[in-house]
């Protein structure tokens, strides 16, 4: 069952990467598109928002991936120095901490979302979208990230 959940885990990780791939190409054709319009003399309201928009929801639906990858800047050289037991209870408190904010990250995100959908906040650009809908990538996208620490942490208990 435990290799089950780590390979369906990997998969949502590997998933979230593909989104953020597909935020980052939204990026680009909202900046393309807001340069042709300016040659072409037509105007699209909240384009540079939307691209904004975007490039956060890029941002957060990396995070689990490029975690798991390794990509994130860690205590590897810290780590390198150390064997046994004083490097697996150093990894384990790092990824405990690192469990904790990442956690309390998340909840404040979609504790976030809740207020901005309970009010209806628009945003204060051309297009006054409401603010929950871009909102919810980023709190959709740390949640992620949150479960792909915690299980790395759980991971790390669990090797010899």
């Amino acid at each position: 069952m435990l290799k089950s959940l780590d390979r369906n885990l990997n998969k949502l990780y590997k998933f979230s990467g593909y989104v953020a791939a597909f935020f980052l190409i939204l990026v680009a054709v909202f900046i393309l598109i807001g340069i042709s319009s300016r040659i072409f003399g037509f105007y699209l309201r909240g384009l540079a928002e939307y691209s904004g928009y975007c490039m956060a929801a890029a941002s957060f639906f990396a995070l689990a991936y490029t975690f798991v990858e390794g990509g994130h800047i860690r205590i590897t050289l810290f780590l390198e120095k150390l064997s046994g037991t004083k490097k697996k209870f150093i990894e384990t408190w790092c990824l405990s901490i690192a469990s904790f904010f990442s956690g309390y990250l998340a909840f404040y995100f979609v504790k976030m979302i809740i207020i901005s959908y309970k009010f209806q906040e628009r945003s204060e650009g051309a297009d006054e979208i409401l603010i929950w809908i871009p909102q919810t990538s980023v709190a959709i996208g740390s949640t992620i990230f949150f479960i792909s620490v915690f299980h790395q942490f759980i991971l790390t208990i669990k090797k010899d």
